[in-house]
């Protein structure tokens, strides 16, 4: 079947699954996650087949760890859908209610986009959640994965289409692209397609938005930074920078950058090498943290870079508006915190950072659907319309305003025989 068939077929099953209940939804849910346990042998022993592939064709570590579904991802990837049933339906919810006048009531209620094509990376669970996202939302789904877990993906895509028709789900609702050469016929269908989520670098994005008319919602790259201020508690501080950086490295909410406030101790900046040595973590440092501790010197270049490894950056800054300008000069406008007891200090941070999550004392790991309590994300946007964030169930909708009246027409309000009284409502919208 070619991309354009693919594309029409989502189209028209879009229509139908914009106007399937929640609860049909919802079991369609539940019955892919018995199909995913009742089948994990078969899954896995397939992601083998991939994983070996890759091994054999020196994937990179990090890429090799995100291609790897092991128990535990596939248990949280399930524990996603899970907590996505729990969640109330994001279709059908009235955001505003006003009366134009008597008997002329106008709602504004959110609605599936449509169909979305989401090119993603080499991570089998994204798969499971991107997919999960798009069903309780109510929006048909163009899958691209990484080429590497070809095979693991395409066992998915049958798993759900099976597990997902059984339920009363439209069929045609999912479907899978297999290469680049589908990329590009798919960023053609602007007839059928309403949405593009790209995941990936700065350059990777940029080029599909470059080679569309369908709108893109942009997931980048995530050069995110620990800023540690003078005022930390320094246990804090460290097991947030440890965290940050080594809990994960090669996902786009793991940190590459620690800015360092330039009055901490010079024994806290040992000991958070100490710490970064114990997790294999290489430190590059700046002129000024390379005269405390051994350490590779950084370039410009590495402020610009994305490790997703055992790297780190870290740069001595005056105070916080130096850390700021560093962060909205350098990063992503992914994630970023900061490190303070001061509270004015973090005010200052949290509003001037032009980031999509900009925390306190806490791990820039937290930045993802699943801790937030979205059920899981499509990807995090660094955009600054639509959506912005971990994009769960409330960035893959949208509204359409319905209005209701009893035989109202406009030429009674340009003559006056009528007027608009503009009043809200306090109720939903009856259809």
């Amino acid at each position: 079947m070619s991309i354009k068939d693919k594309s029409k077929m989502a189209s028209q099953a879009a229509f139908k699954l914009s106007a399937v209940d929640i609860d049909t939804r919802n079991r369609a849910l539940q019955n892919i996650i018995d199909y995913l346990k009742n089948n994990t042998e078969q899954l896995q022993k397939i992601n083998q087949q991939d994983l070996a592939y890759a091994e054999k064709n020196h994937l990179a570590a990090p890429l090799f760890k995100r291609l790897k579904l092991d128990d535990s991802k596939l248990n949280d990837a399930i524990d996603g859908i899970k907590q996505l049933i729990q969640l109330p339906d994001p279709v059908g919810v009235t955001q505003m209610a006003t009366a134009l006048d008597k008997g002329l009531e106008l709602f504004r209620v959110t609605c599936p986009i449509g169909v979305i094509g989401v090119i993603f990376e080499s991570r089998p669970d994204a798969f499971i959640q991107i997919a999960s996202l798009c069903l309780k939302s109510g929006n048909a789904v163009l899958l691209k994965g990484g080429h590497e877990a070809q095979n693991t993906n395409q066992f998915l895509f049958q798993l759900f289409k099976k597990a997902s028709e059984e339920s009363g789900i439209p069929a045609g609702w999912i479907q899978i692209l297999e290469t680049r050469d589908d990329v590009d016929e798919m960023l053609k269908q602007r007839d059928d397609i309403d949405l593009i989520i790209p995941r990936g670098s700065n350059q990777f994005v940029q080029y599909i938005m470059d080679h569309t008319t369908i709108p893109v919602m942009g997931h980048s790259e995530g050069i995110c930074h620990v800023y540690i201020d003078k005022d930390a508690d320094l246990e804090k501080a460290l097991r947030i920078a440890v965290d940050s950086k080594a809990q994960s490295v090669s996902v786009c909410n793991a940190a590459e950058t620690f800015l360092l406030h330039q009055d901490l101790p010079v024994s806290f900046i040992k000991t958070l090498k100490k710490a970064l040595d114990k997790v294999n973590v290489t430190i590059r440092g700046d002129e000024e943290i390379s005269k405390i501790i051994p350490c590779d010197p950084a370039t410009e270049k590495d402020w610009h870079t994305e490790y997703l490894d055992h790297i780190v950056s870290i740069k001595m800054v005056k105070n916080v508006d130096e850390a700021i300008w560093h962060i909205n000069h350098y990063g992503s406008k992914h994630t970023d915190t900061i490190v303070t007891e001061n509270n004015k200090t973090a005010h200052k941070f949290l509003l001037e950072v032009d980031s999509s999550g900009v925390y306190q004392n806490a791990s820039t790991r937290f930045a993802d659907g699943y801790r937030y309590g979205f059920g899981a994300e499509v990807g995090i946007s660094t955009g600054k319309l639509h959506a912005r964030g971990p994009v769960g169930l409330e960035g893959l909708v949208t509204y359409k305003y319905k209005l209701i009246g009893h035989g109202q027409i406009v030429a009674d309000y340009v003559n006056g025989k009528a007027h608009f009284i503009h009043q809200p409502l306090k109720k939903d919208c009856p259809l």
